[in-house]
C-alpha cells in the first residue's frame, strides 16, 4: 500500500500501456510520424494512457458533443472521436494546418473525419461564437497555458451539469512548484489556484503524464 502515486520509470510505463493503454497499429503509427516528423516538439502529443482516458471518459458519459483546444497532430481528437456516441460531435479548435494537416490525414484514415470540425483561428474566438447554452458533454485543453483561464471560462458555461472538463498539464512539467520565474508554471499554477476555487465544478487532480484536471460540472 502506499499513500501517493508511484512514480513511473520507463519500464513501469510501458508495462502500463501495454497492460492498460496499450495503443492500436494506426496510433503507434501517428506517435511515430508526430516524433519524426517534429522531434523538438513531440512531447506535445498526449500519452497513450491520456488517450486511452479520453476515449473511455467519452463512453461513459455517451458523449455526443465535445470540444478540444489544441489539437497538434490529432492523436487526442482521435481518442476522443473515438469514444463518442454514433452522431456525436468533436469541435477541434487549432491555430496550425502545418499539424493539423497531419492530424486529419489520420482521422480520414481511422474513419472518425466525419466526426469532427476542425476550426483554424484563435480558440478563444472559436469558443466565444458556441451557442451559450449549456450543452457540451466533454471538452479537454491543452494548448496555450497562459489562456487557460479564458478557455475555461468560456467552456464551463457551456458545459451541460454533469459534463467533463479535462485539462492537461496542470503540473507545468514539475515546475508548477517553482513558478516565480517561469512564465508558463506561473500560468499554470495561477489556472490551478482558480478552478480550486471554482464552485460551479466539482474537481480531481490526477498525476497522469504532466498531470490533468479532471472537472465535472454542477
Amino acid at each position: 500500500m502506499t499513500r501517493k502515486s508511484t512514480q513511473l520509470d520507463d519500464q513501469l510505463h510501458d508495462y502500463l500501456v501495454e497492460h492498460g493503454a496499450r495503443p492500436d497499429e494506426l496510433q503507434r503509427e501517428l506517435i511515430a510520424d508526430t516524433a519524426r516528423l517534429w522531434p523538438d516538439s513531440a512531447e506535445m502529443q498526449i500519452s497513450p494512457e491520456q488517450g486511452s482516458l479520453l476515449t473511455l471518459l467519452a463512453k461513459i458519459l455517451r458523449a455526443g458533443t465535445a470540444v478540444e483546444v489544441g489539437t497538434f497532430t490529432g492523436y487526442s481528437a482521435l481518442a476522443i472521436a473515438r469514444g463518442l456516441d454514433r452522431d456525436g460531435r468533436l469541435l477541434c479548435c487549432d491555430i496550425s494546418t502545418e499539424y493539423t494537416d497531419v492530424a486529419r490525414d489520420y482521422w480520414r484514415r481511422a474513419g472518425v473525419e466525419k466526426r469532427i470540425e476542425l476550426r483554424i483561428a484563435p480558440a478563444l474566438r472559436t469558443l466565444r461564437a458556441l451557442d451559450p447554452e449549456p450543452t457540451i458533454d466533454l471538452s479537454f485543453v491543452d494548448a496555450d497555458k497562459e489562456s487557460y483561464i479564458a478557455y475555461w471560462n468560456e467552456l464551463v458555461p457551456r458545459t451541460r451539469p454533469g459534463g467533463l472538463l479535462v485539462v492537461d498539464n496542470v503540473l507545468a512539467g514539475g515546475r508548477v512548484l517553482s513558478e516565480q520565474h517561469d512564465p508558463t508554471a506561473h500560468a499554470i499554477h495561477e489556472f490551478n489556484r482558480y478552478v480550486l476555487r471554482d464552485h460551479r465544478v466539482e474537481l480531481t487532480m490526477l498525476p497522469i503524464s504532466d498531470g490533468i484536471t479532471l472537472a465535472r460540472k454542477l
